[in-house]
Parts: C-alpha cells; sequence; structure tokens
C-alpha cells in the first residue's frame, strides 16, 4: 500500500468547538498525530468522542476551529473527498452482495478498473485471512467475519486516514481480544495512521500509540498509554484508566528531611504511617491533605517485591477476590476500599489480618478539590 502524502502532522485538530443547539458537545479541542500513529479516543458515553471522529470524518459539522487532513484544511469538503476511511460499529454490509462484492463496491463506483478491483480484493483479502469467505453473504458470516469483511472494504480504498468508530463492541469478550490483536497486527503491518473510538480502557491501552481522555467534551489528557497509566493528569484519569483502577486514598502528607510521611486514617483501628522516598514541593513547615493514587499492582503481599523498602502494614482483609493468575484482595483505608494484586497462590481469607506492601515509587499525588495530579 502507498504512504501517506508527506505532512508534519497526518491529522491536526485545532480550538474544535461543536454545539447542538444551545449545548456543547465539544470544547476546544487540541489534537495532532504524526503518520502510522494510532490514536485512540477514550472516555464515558456522551463525552463526545464519536462526535469528534463525525467532526474529523465530515459527517458532523463543527461549530469552531479547524480540522487538516495530511496538511490540508477539511472546512467545507465533503466526507468523501477527505482521503479517509470509516468502519462503523454496525458493520454497514449489502446484505444482498457477497464478501468480495461488498469489498469492491467502493472502486467500482468510483471507477477503478476491474483489474486493480480484482488485485486489491485479492491483497486485502489475504491479509485478513478471509479470502475463502469471498463468495459468501453476510448473513452467512460470523461477527469477526463481518467486522473483518468491513475493514477490507476501509483498506481497499487506501488512504491516509482511518476512522474507526466503536469497531468491537458488538463482538463478544473472546472475539473482542482475537479482533483486538488481529487490528494490532494490521496497524504495525501497514504502517497506518487510525483514529480509533472506544469507551473499553482495555482496548485503548492496548491498541494505542496516544491516546486522548476525554470527559463532557473536554480533553483531560493525551499521551502515550505508559504516561495515561503512571502519570494520570487528574482522578478522572487516574480512576477511568485501568483495571482494577487506581486506588485514590485520602492521606496527610508531611515532609521528613528529603522524604514524605504519609499517614492514612482508618475507622476501625490505629491509623498506618508510610514513608515515601521523594520530597513533595509545598510541604515546608506542615502537613497536606491529598488523595494518594496507587495502582492495585503497587500493594501486595509482604513476600512480594514491594516489600523490599519496609513500607509495610498490617491490614484487616475485607474481601478475597481469586482471579486465575493474580488474586485481588479489598481492605479498607482512609473510609476507601482498596484493591491489592496479590500473588495468586496467597494463602489469605476475609476477616485476616494481614502484611500489605507498599511500593511508593509510582504513587500518584492529587489535589482533593481539584482532583489535578500534584506530583
Amino acid at each position: 500500500m502507498t504512504s501517506p502524502q508527506k505532512a508534519e502532522h497526518i491529522l491536526s485538530v485545532e480550538n474544535l468547538d461543536k454545539s447542538f443547539g444551545a449545548v456543547k458537545i465539544l470544547k476546544d479541542i487540541n489534537v495532532a498525530i504524526e503518520p502510522g500513529d494510532f490514536l485512540v479516543l477514550v472516555g464515558p458515553s456522551g463525552c463526545g468522542k464519536s462526535t469528534l471522529l463525525n467532526c474529523i470524518a465530515g459527517l458532523e459539522k463543527s461549530t469552531g476551529g479547524e480540522i487538516k487532513i495530511g496538511g490540508r484544511s477539511m472546512n467545507g469538503v465533503s466526507p468523501k473527498d477527505r482521503d479517509i476511511a470509516m468502519v462503523f460499529q454496525s458493520y454497514a454490509l449489502y446484505p444482498t452482495m457477497t464478501v468480495g462484492k461488498n469489498i469492491t463496491f467502493g472502486m467500482k463506483v468510483r471507477g477503478v478498473p476491474e483489474a486493480e478491483q480484482q488485485r486489491k480484493l485479492n491483497e486485502v483479502a489475504k491479509l485478513l485471512q478471509i479470502d475463502h469467505l469471498l463468495d459468501r453473504k453476510p448473513s452467512q458470516l460470523s461477527g469477526g467475519q463481518r467486522q473483518r469483511v468491513a475493514m477490507g472494504r476501509a483498506l481497499v480504498r487506501d488512504p491516509q486516514l482511518f476512522l474507526f468508530d466503536e469497531p468491537l463492541s458488538n463482538l463478544d469478550a473472546k472475539l473482542r481480544v482475537e479482533m483486538r490483536t488481529e487490528i494490532k497486527r494490521l496497524h504495525q503491518t501497514l504502517g497506518a495512521s487510525i483514529v480509533y473510538v472506544t469507551h473499553d480502557q482495555i482496548e485503548a491501552m492496548t491498541l494505542a500509540t496516544k491516546i486522548v481522555v476525554m470527559k463532557d467534551g473536554i480533553i483531560q489528557q493525551a499521551g502515550t498509554p505508559n504516561e495515561i497509566y503512571n502519570q494520570p493528569a487528574n482522578m478522572f484519569v487516574a480512576d477511568f484508566m485501568g483495571s482494577p483502577s487506581m486506588n485514590l486514598i485520602p492521606a496527610q502528607l508531611e515532609a521528613v528531611d528529603e522524604k514524605t510521611k504519609i499517614s492514612i486514617n482508618r475507622t476501625d483501628m490505629a491509623g498506618i504511617e508510610l514513608m515515601m522516598d521523594r520530597k513533595i514541593e509545598g510541604l515546608a513547615g506542615g502537613s497536606k491533605s491529598v488523595i494518594l493514587g496507587l495502582r492495585p499492582e503497587n500493594i501486595s503481599d509482604a513476600s512480594g517485591q514491594n516489600a523490599k523498602d519496609g513500607q509495610v502494614a498490617e491490614c484487616r482483609v475485607d474481601v478475597v477476590e481469586p482471579a486465575g493468575s493474580d488474586t485481588f484482595v479489598v481492605t479498607n483505608l482512609g473510609g476507601k476500599q482498596v484493591t491489592a494484586r496479590m500473588n495468586a497462590d496467597v494463602q489469605i481469607m476475609a476477616g485476616d489480618m494481614a502484611n500489605f506492601a507498599f511500593d511508593l515509587s509510582k504513587a500518584s499525588i492529587f489535589e482533593p478539590e481539584s482532583g489535578a495530579r500534584i506530583a
């Protein structure tokens, strides 16, 4: 497949607004991707991610701002002239046409020579491993096979930009995982530029080179999967990304030399104190109420890696959830349920007192009122 035309950004969205009547759906959206990037727009239902995708596609007209594809402004450019291909949640296949005809239909309408249609069909069918299905009708296919056909129809267009609108949400859990791997493989094989909408944060983490987390029409954070996961910009991102999500624990911080003491209250017993091996700005001469963010894997049983620096506290076990390769253990800290990820074979039961080891090297600290990240 041919490379997209050389452009600094294959997609650039600048100061984009979108309103439906008096209701503002998108608010000052700014995002850009390089050729070959896999951008995932993620957020809860109603956050504006599909509206943003539709604005990029030209299916919705933006109220303000500008969208550029391949360095060219899309103001006034119709969807068919934007050099994009879209894969929908509903597959949108023609039921009376065979798989082969579904894939080549767009090329036929555009007047592509038949030999070229056949060459592209064979190339894409082989790539997607659907060459044995070309004479079947959509009704004779499984959900995963239909999704491959919808992807094939997009791929033969060889566009500058692929747009995926929750393409896996109609599939069962096992098939979703398989198709996720398939889309990742396709991206790596083709080096295609992709914008992908999902509400599934696991999908976002596994597929993306860049993630944009949205809430109420506003970008909360944009970054690599690693940045989003390990340095969430605020408590919304911390809570939304990750499964189980980040533990958000009310705590008090106090500077002790070049370290920071963390005090956490408990309702049914004495509080615990932990020592963080770094200094937090703005603590001179007093304590500060914060929200301590710790991923479940940063809290483990005392036999694990986290116990090395001696940050261990005895906690009461409320719930034990075996999960195959791990065991999730729930306790209560600061009046909140806190989930620890422990070894699969940990010998622990609800009601036990057990040692929990805390790895504070990846802790996030948030401002309680605004939810913004402090450190």
